[in-house]
């Protein structure tokens, strides 16, 4: 288991200034509140008042919907869909330099204007124009108001492409509809790729036609022992659709040549004696591997991410590739070397940890390491980074989201570290590690592995607030990083999570209102 995330003055005036604590104990919004920083902040006096009788433009229908979906249960308003409204999202008009994830908001006493060059950027225009409300907003009752948005101009887009998180659902099943609703949560914060760990000793959590026991058998159970569970492909595509309508992609992974316990107790054929071991519960590692020489696992291997692929619209496929201890370092190459090439035929491009920087393993197009290890230094995949690869930084003493916040913390393990949320906050994903260049960083993803997270509300105590802090690093611009100033921001989105039913952790290193 992988354990083992100028527009100068105005930029600097936004990253040192800071909402009085009484204003944010008021519950007050304001334009320097928002959570990740943006690139360019310009308040302006007044306020913009939505109204019973205000109505969305749009260009994009399904980003109008979301904004509607997400303003009328608690504001208790219409708010029709037209051709003309005083809340408008506009595809032209945007600046180029904010390229495909960006926007810019504009907010007078009259309008509220957000233009951009894509549908994702209308989106993440919208999260912003969503936190500058009142946190009340999030309820799903009928609040009183007012519903005031600051005036102001926001110019924004992402420092990295890939802003993403990871759910566990090997360890412990966690069924559509809590997956949805992290999905829900992440996307607050423009985080755009969540990555579902599918498949590890535990359990096999997706239904595939041509071996039907992995789902079946291989998903009867969890750490602990409990029921387990999978998906099925309506399922699936389900989780893939939602994630798709809030410009989030799914990165599947399924763990091989090691972490695959549920797929031996599965199909004796895959075990080199030909002998299915036991269904696995405890949270040990390192000790299972596919037959790397029989032609059968091939076999399975390429009809799995076949079927896998045929369900993924977006471009990866994580293939793990971690902590194959059983594996010789000969064998793990040489089924590597198999392994990737199929999912390169399929479309896909390969996501692996880290550990497929091994020399031997050969570079397929576009491969994307993604780094969970400890230090500033791999020279394995520095040397990989210089022959084409990619890094995903979730270096776990940082961004694993599993760790405790410190030794009283419920759940949670501590081997990489003890994570309150400056550690997660305080490093940057563009210098950590030596010989990578900031030009190679994909960007930044926060694992959460779920040897101890049973419930929704367990994982929700455990994102919160860290994942928010990992995605500013994502999103953010290297000159907005300030622990004073995002300690502050942060305490802002307290009442909001509180509104949500996000039983977060109260960090005592940030002052929540209240």
């Amino acid at each position: 288991m992988v354990r083992m995330f100028v527009l100068g003055t105005l930029l600097v005036a936004f990253a040192v200034v800071a909402p009085p604590p009484a204003a944010v104990a008021q519950g007050r919004t304001a334009m320097h509140d928002l959570v990740p920083a943006p690139v360019s902040v310009r308040p302006a006096p007044g306020a913009f008042a939505l109204r019973p009788g205000t109505a969305i433009a749009s260009d994009d229908a399904g980003v109008a919907a979301y904004l509607a979906g997400v303003l009328r249960p608690a504001t208790g308003y219409r708010l029709p869909i037209r051709r003309e409204g005083a809340i408008s999202l506009r595809l032209k008009g945007a600046p180029a330099h904010v390229g495909r994830e960006g926007y810019q908001l504009d907010v007078t006493p009259r309008s509220v204007t957000i233009k951009a060059r894509t549908a994702a950027g209308l989106f993440n225009g919208v999260q912003t124009l969503r936190q500058l409300l009142p946190a009340s907003v999030e309820s799903t009752t009928v609040r009183p108001g007012p519903w005031r948005v600051p005036a102001g101009r926001v110019v924004d887009h992402p420092r990295f492409a890939y802003r993403g998180a990871m759910l566990d659902v090997a360890r412990h099943f966690h069924p559509v509809d809590t997956v949805k609703r992290y999905i829900d949560r992440i996307a607050l914060y423009k985080i755009n790729h969540l990555h579902l760990h599918l498949s590890d000793d535990q359990g096999w959590r997706i239904a595939i036609d041509t071996w039907p026991r992995l789902a079946s058998y291989g998903g009867s159970t969890q750490v602990g022992g409990g029921p387990g569970g999978h998906y099925t492909k309506t399922d699936y595509r389900e989780i893939v659709a939602h994630a798709a309508r809030r410009h989030i992609t799914i990165v599947p992974e399924i763990d091989v040549p090691g972490h695959t316990n549920a797929a031996l107790a599965s199909y004796p054929e895959l075990n080199c004696d030909g002998v299915a071991p036991p269904l696995y519960t405890g949270t040990r590692v390192g000790f299972s591997s596919l037959c790397t020489s029989k032609e059968i696992t091939y076999t399975f291997v390429r009809d799995v991410l076949a079927e896998l692929a045929a369900l993924t619209p977006g471009p990866y496929l994580h293939l793990g590739g971690d902590e194959a201890d059983a594996t010789s370092d000969a064998d793990f190459a040489a089924f590597l070397n198999r392994a990737h090439p199929m999912a390169v035929s399929l479309g896909k491009t390969v996501v692996g940890w880290h550990q497929i920087a091994a020399p031997a393993v050969r570079h397929s197009p576009g491969r994307v390491l993604q780094y969970w290890g400890l230090s500033g230094s791999d020279p394995q995949v520095a040397e990989a980074v210089s022959g084409g690869a990619k890094v995903i930084m979730s270096p776990a003493n940082k961004t694993y989201l599993d760790m405790k916040y410190d030794p009283t913390t419920r759940l949670g393990t501590t081997w990489a570290s003890l994570i309150e949320v400056r550690t997660a906050y305080d490093w940057d994903p563009g210098a950590h590690l030596t010989g990578v260049p900031e030009s190679a960083v994909l960007g930044v993803e926060a694992p959460l592995w779920t040897e101890t997270i049973v419930t929704e509300d367990d994982l929700e105590y455990m994102a919160f607030p860290r994942l928010p802090a990992v995605a500013e690093l994502g999103w953010s611009p290297r000159s907005a990083h300030d622990w004073e100033g995002f300690r502050e921001r942060l305490a802002a989105q307290g009442p909001r999570w509180e509104t949500l039913g996000i039983g977060f952790h109260r960090s005592p290193q940030v002052s929540w209102p209240g």
